[in-house]
């Protein structure tokens, strides 16, 4: 199905505890489909290694952070390991309007603020294959230290506990397994009939000018 054919794109959330390696399965999927854009977060927090203004996140002030809430600029926002983390309303309406799927990043906090105002959007929850695997993630990243991957293994059991709420889990045990799967959850939503059927289909013309069997 090609972008013609669209009135309007889905939004996909995407969950994960940290470490799980959501970025990584995101950034896939966006290389490998086209027709899906990510929007991109604001944040408080500094940029890790290798993390770019305006691609990974638009990291910004608390300052300024605060002004964008005032000024209703988020449609969820929430703060998570002392850092606050929003994301622009403006910014998702304006691809789905476009005939573009949007991957959004948030927490299970998010997500839950997200389906109150997007009741169609998709979830999906990126698990690690086992809580020692995530630790030992965690630890290889080499960005936090003891007390912080403490306070991430215990947020992430609690994130994990809500994984019901989702409505696909995807076990990122391989890497390219959890980029295949994505991708499969993603073509499967572009072939609902609630999608296919807003798009021009010329097939649903020719039933028109059928007049006996």
């Amino acid at each position: 199905m090609t972008n013609e054919t669209r009135i309007r794109g889905d939004l996909f959330v995407i969950s994960a505890p940290s470490g799980a390696g959501k970025s990584t399965v995101c950034r896939r999927v966006l290389k490998e489909m086209d027709g899906i854009a990510f929007s991109i977060s604001h944040t408080t927090r500094s940029p890790r290694q290798g993390e770019v203004n305006g691609v990974d996140y638009h990291f910004v002030s608390r300052k300024r952070f605060k002004e964008m809430i005032n000024s209703n600029a988020f449609i969820e926002w929430a703060e998570v390991h002392g850092n606050l983390y929003g994301t622009s309303y403006a910014a998702i309406e304006s691809l789905l309007d476009q005939g573009m799927d949007v991957m959004l990043d948030v927490d299970v906090q998010g997500k839950r603020n997200i389906s109150r105002i997007f009741p169609r959007a998709v979830s999906i929850f990126i698990l690690p294959p086992s809580m020692a695997e995530l630790k030992k993630r965690l630890e290889f990243r080499g960005t936090d230290d003891e007390a912080t991957i403490a306070l991430r293994l215990r947020n992430a059991v609690l994130e994990m506990r809500q994984i019901s709420s989702y409505d696909f889990l995807i076990i990122n045990d391989d890497l390219n397994s959890a980029v295949e799967d994505m991708k499969a959850v993603i073509r499967s939503r572009r072939c609902a009939a609630s999608r296919v059927l807003t798009g021009d289909l010329p097939i649903l013309h020719d039933l028109e000018t059928v007049t006996g069997d």
